[in-house]
């Protein structure tokens, strides 16, 4: 079985593309438990619901950068050519 250097680097661009999209679990895990505890604070005090809301997806879209930028990797390993 002979593979050619491309074939190669194109296999190796797929396995570190599922690799980087690796990086989605981690929000996923972390925008879910804030979530719950936004909805736990906002039960024990409806009063502050706007400002727990506001703050829990503040930290959300900071949280989701990660998977955004696991994301943009995996794209570009999967569609940039290198040394072709």
């Amino acid at each position: 079985m002979n593979i050619s250097g491309q074939e190669f680097i194109s296999a190796m661009s797929a396995i570190g593309a599922g690799i980087a999209m690796i990086a989605g679990v981690g929000p996923g895990i972390g925008q879910g438990i804030a979530a719950g505890h936004g909805a736990s604070a906002v039960g024990r005090n409806p009063g502050a619901k706007s400002a727990i809301t506001s703050t829990m997806l503040l930290g959300q879209a900071v949280a989701e950068t990660t998977g955004l930028y696991g994301f943009a990797v995996a794209i570009i390993l999967m569609f940039v050519k290198p040394f072709g």
